[in-house]
């Protein structure tokens, strides 16, 4: 067995408070000398402020606890003026216990690694990058290499801060956005799979000269229209085979393919990916798929909002009584009717046959005369009701999905659950996970409120750090994968990572729904 060496864990600071000191008098009964009456004061004073200070330090740290409503910190989010510089987490990533040469086969000098530079070209947002690193980290762990994990680089427009043209594009390290085996977490201590490394040490154990390069216009043309099971064999036999220790995959010419990833978007916005589900579900990749130092820290600081006041002291899970729902605005609406013109189903997981709140993309009348990319009005007012729902159907839809939980005696049978299983609890908590920043979410709140929902929670209220704020995407993804109930958009790639990791929890088929 390998030596798993040490590492120390990665935590954020969450605040960085200063302690008030009280100012102190005092007024004696006789005058004693100046020397002596100064020294008691002093004394008195440093006395006041330790305890002070304690106090102070002591009612900020069980803040949370005590907060009864949402509206006690309602926007006054805790965001620095600048992205932070994770100094600490990447000197973290950079001593990771297989950054070691000596280590045996097959990591250190002797491993086998796999670099997949093809799936940095497209800036796409972090649950596309997601998907893709599950499958690739998934592919090498099946093909015993390790992977090689890099930083999230963002696309500007969806960077939590404002950057120029002439900056680099934005990045996050990977064990900011979370934790497991693709970003250098260990395996299960029986599995002698190499642990994934960071691309620096990539670089140290395999420089350029002794990789292997394999092309994706190689590979991907034979897989254009291949089942998943199909294609993963393919990169899977094409990995494992290989003698060389060193891999790495690059991208076709833009000409050549638009999408040049592993699994790419097309993989993912049709039926293809779901015949992977069972293994994938069970392989360790999404076993031990975890939730980073950073975001566990920002969900702690922010339990708290998610207590009912009919609570009474600390609950074991905050989260149980919570109905989360992804409400999807701004620019979403164009990707809606683009959906409709490409007549799409839903994206990924969304395609699960046991989930319920399916969707079969309309058929166009025979006569319509459409061109390609073009849809019918009539479909296309069925595509935006299901991807871009209004206030009322969003309303209605909550209501429904917590009666059919509530009214659950037993869960699905694809999961396995026992139909002795007791009755759910009650659902008081909604929260919204929205883009949305216009007034169109407060009217949206008083509709869900005068439907009875007294405590709502939205994605503004949660008080964030810088390093919180940069992540504040995984955060949501968090609260939605804890929650009791979690209703998502069938077309997005969000919530068909919710879903995975609802699934992964044992989470009951019932409790995911769909606009």
């Amino acid at each position: 067995m390998r030596n798993a060496g040490n590492s120390t864990l990665y935590t954020s600071t969450l605040y960085h408070q200063k302690q008030k000191q009280r100012s102190c008098s005092a007024a004696p009964l006789s005058r004693p000398p100046r020397t002596r009456l100064w020294t008691s004061v002093l004394l008195t004073c440093l006395v006041v402020s330790i305890v002070y200070s304690a106090e102070v330090t002591r009612a900020l740290r069980f803040l949370p606890l005590y907060a009864s409503s949402p509206s006690s910190v309602r926007h006054q989010p805790i965001i620095g003026n600048s992205p932070p510089d994770y100094s600490e987490l990447r000197k973290w990533e950079s001593e990771l216990p297989q950054h070691r040469p000596d280590l045996p086969f097959p990591e250190g000098r002797s491993g086998r690694y796999v670099l997949f530079s093809n799936s940095r070209v497209n800036r796409v947002g972090w649950n596309n990058k997601l998907n893709d690193m599950l499958l690739n980290t998934w592919l090498a762990h099946e093909s015993n290499r390790a992977y090689v994990f890099h930083d999230f680089i963002w696309a500007k427009t969806h960077y939590p801060w404002p950057t120029t043209a002439d900056e680099p594009d934005p990045r996050t390290p990977l064990n900011a956005l979370v934790s497991g085996p693709s970003s250098g977490g260990p395996w299960a201590e029986e599995d002698a799979a190499p642990r994934a490394v960071s691309e620096a040490w990539f670089d140290i154990v395999c420089p350029k000269h002794k990789r292997k390069i394999v092309n994706t216009h190689d590979v991907k043309p034979a897989l254009q229209s291949a089942d998943g099971k199909v294609i993963f064999e393919t990169w899977r036999r094409l990995l494992d085979e290989s003698p060389e220790r060193c891999i790495e995959v690059i991208a076709a010419s833009p000409e050549e393919d638009a999408w040049p990833e592993t699994f790419d978007i097309h993989f993912w916005s049709g039926h293809r990916s779901v015949s992977l589900w069972d293994r994938f579900k069970s392989a360790p990749v999404s076993r031990l798929l975890a939730t980073s130092p950073t975001v566990e820290s920002a969900i702690d600081t922010n339990a708290h909002l998610f207590r009912a006041p009919r609570s009474q002291g600390p609950a074991e899970d905050v989260f149980q009584n919570v109905l989360s729902i992804h409400v999807r605005r701004g620019d979403f609406k164009e990707a809606c009717i683009e959906h409709a013109q490409q007549n799409s189903t839903f994206y990924n997981w969304n395609l699960l046959s046991f989930l319920p709140d399916a969707f079969e993309p309309p058929s166009a009348p025979a006569r319509a005369g459409l061109s390609p990319g073009q849809n019918t009005a009539e479909n296309e007012a069925v595509f935006l009701a299901r991807c871009l729902p209004s206030a009322d159907s969003i309303t209605q839809t909550v209501r429904e999905a917590r009666d059919d939980y509530l009214h659950a005696n037993h869960a699905d049978d694809h999961l396995g659950y026992s139909p002795r299983r007791p009755r759910n609890g009650p659902l008081d908590v909604l929260y919204i996970m929205s883009n949305d920043r216009t007034p169109w979410l407060d009217s949206l709140k008083e509709t869900l409120k005068n439907d009875g929902w007294k405590h709502i929670v939205t994605s503004r209220d949660l008080r964030l750090t810088s390093e919180q704020q940069d992540v504040s995407v995984a955060v949501d993804m968090d609260i939605g994968r804890r929650s009791a109930v979690f209703i998502g958009n069938g077309w997005s790639s969000f919530t068909s990572n919710v879903i995975h990791r609802r699934l992964v929890d044992g989470k009951k088929p019932i409790s995911i729904r769909r606009w």
